[in-house]
């Protein structure tokens, strides 16, 4: 693998593109010789009895084009990287000019964020313009999971009806942009009991909803609810500390009815919320933040 690092090839590449273009300019220089070969100016060479195949001098634009374009190409390899290590004297790189676009970016970025710097969330909420730049926030980073309606689905919280996994605090939903979050909810049968233990546990599960439920397994599984208290609480209503779902409300995240609660109880289930933070500045997760607030902060 050090061959394909190695100097050699730098100076392989180099070399195959200065011949590239010496190579042109011979070719050039044999095509402008003209060499009639009969005396007719023709090659000698005849097809379908009448038709002859010329000698003539290629046109002088085509020339000219020629020339230019091998006189570009040496003097962009002179001021621009090409020559295999070659920096260029301007000492150019598509890494560096990425570096000055984003931070001319950022510049411009942080005259539009300033105004919104020392504002409680509240107002900025109701700020037209950091709601329209929230709106857009959220459409680019995050509507591809939690819907451009914000309503999530399957799998996918919905961020508008104030349930909140982790808490609904504006310093929160900051943090979750900002570092992300990892749920985890580990496979439960184990401790749980035999095939029906899991069941009546998940008829119990499904009673503290008011879901339908078979009453006499829901009965018998309540003792087993002890495995989730842990996590969950011993009432059901859910642990943000821990992101915990509340199992009290009617909401499913993951799927609704016995069967997707028997599921989550014998398999787990691991959800992975990215961090933003490497993705967006401090100033854009502020205002992105007072954005999702406001969707379950509505006023009255």
């Amino acid at each position: 693998m050090s061959d394909f690092v190695s100097n050699g090839w730098s100076l392989f590449v180099a070399a195959t593109t200065v011949l590239g273009l010496l190579l042109c300019l011979v070719l050039l220089i044999i095509a402008s010789r003209r060499k009639p070969m009969a005396d007719d100016n023709s090659t000698g060479h005849v097809w379908d009895e009448d038709l002859k195949e010329l000698n003539n001098p290629l046109p002088r634009w085509w020339m000219g084009l020629f020339v230019l374009t091998v006189v570009f190409a040496g003097g962009y390899l002179a001021l621009y990287p090409g020559l295999g290590s070659y920096a260029g004297t301007l000492n150019w790189s598509s890494g560096q000019q990425y570096k000055d676009e984003q931070a001319r970016a950022l510049a411009a970025m942080d005259q539009v964020y300033a105004k919104f710097k020392d504002l409680p969330v509240e107002t900025l909420a109701r700020d037209n313009q950091a709601h329209g730049i929230g709106e857009r926030l959220f459409a680019n980073n995050c509507a591809s999971c939690h819907g451009s309606d914000a309503k999530g689905s399957k799998g996918f919280p919905n961020l508008t009806d104030n349930d909140w996994l982790y808490g609904g605090e504006y310093d929160t939903i900051v943090t979750t942009i900002t570092n992300g979050r990892q749920g985890v909810m580990p496979p439960m049968a184990a401790a749980v009991g035999t095939g029906d233990d899991v069941r009546n546990l998940a008829n119990y599960v499904l009673s503290l909803s008011g879901s339908p439920h078979n009453s006499v397994a829901a009965q018998l599984g309540k003792s087993k609810f002890a495995a989730c208290a842990a996590c969950h609480g011993a009432d059901g209503k859910g642990n943000h500390a821990l992101g915990a779902p509340n199992l009290t409300d009617k909401v499913w995240l993951h799927g609704w009815g016995e069967p997707a609660v028997i599921a989550m109880i014998n398999n787990g289930k691991q959800n992975v919320m990215p961090e933003h933070g490497s993705r967006l500045s401090p100033e854009q997760i502020r205002v992105l933040g007072a954005y999702v607030w406001s969707l379950s902060n509505q006023p009255k």
